[in-house]
């Protein structure tokens, strides 16, 4: 899983994001399973929109369905925005809700700070690794071959991800991409969707 389609975690249970529209948008069915501890979220949230007839009508304006890696491969699932999310809440009675939304207001727009704050960026991946299994001496050989990059870097990557929001590109790739095309360097990658661009020498993923 790419770092901009990260995990998050909310009283030990993950749930997924990805970067999409200057937004962070959560997969829908991981906020159910963190609220409700159903063993089904799926057939949750459809049960939800047969009781809640407002909710079910106005499901294709909340959710979105976006390209998330999963177990079984790249998958379209629906995802929500943070005012999505908020949106769903309502509908679920759980006494997790008020705590929730507390943790969601924060990670649902932590981006910006990491971008005014690149180290914000560098804590948050390391929480990212552990909570992936990564041991303290794996991310302490990482650190120190990691390269920093310029808040300019940063916002020219912002930008430059957004006028090609219809790919859906990582961030961090279009970071490492304008790093690349600012010191004259090639911008190796796997991601296909960088095939075409000029400095770019794109691997075939076997």
């Amino acid at each position: 899983m790419d770092e901009n389609k990260a995990l998050v975690v909310f009283q030990d249970k993950k749930i997924r994001r990805i970067w999409f529209n200057e937004e962070w948008w959560f997969v829908a069915v991981d906020i159910i399973s963190a609220l409700t501890e159903s063993k089904n979220p799926s057939g949750y949230l459809k049960d939800m929109r047969r009781r809640d007839e407002s909710f079910a009508q106005g499901w294709g304006q909340i959710a979105t369905p976006l390209r998330l890696e999963t177990k079984g491969g790249y998958q379209n699932i629906n995802c929500i925005s943070t005012k999505g999310a908020f949106r769903l809440i309502q509908s679920i009675p759980s006494p997790k809700a008020e705590p929730f939304k507390q943790w969601l207001a924060q990670v649902g727009y932590e981006r910006v700070q990491e971008i005014e704050n690149p180290e914000l960026a560098q804590k948050r991946m390391k929480e990212i690794y552990r909570a992936k299994g990564y041991s303290d001496y794996w991310l302490r050989k990482v650190e120190k071959i990691a390269i920093s990059v310029n808040r300019t870097i940063l916002i020219k990557a912002v930008k430059f991800r957004h006028e090609n929001k219809k790919r859906n590109l990582s961030f961090f790739d279009c970071v490492g991409y304008i790093f690349a095309i600012e010191n004259n360097m090639k911008f190796v990658t796997g991601d296909r969707q960088f095939e075409d661009r000029e400095g770019v020498e794109y691997i075939k993923k076997d």
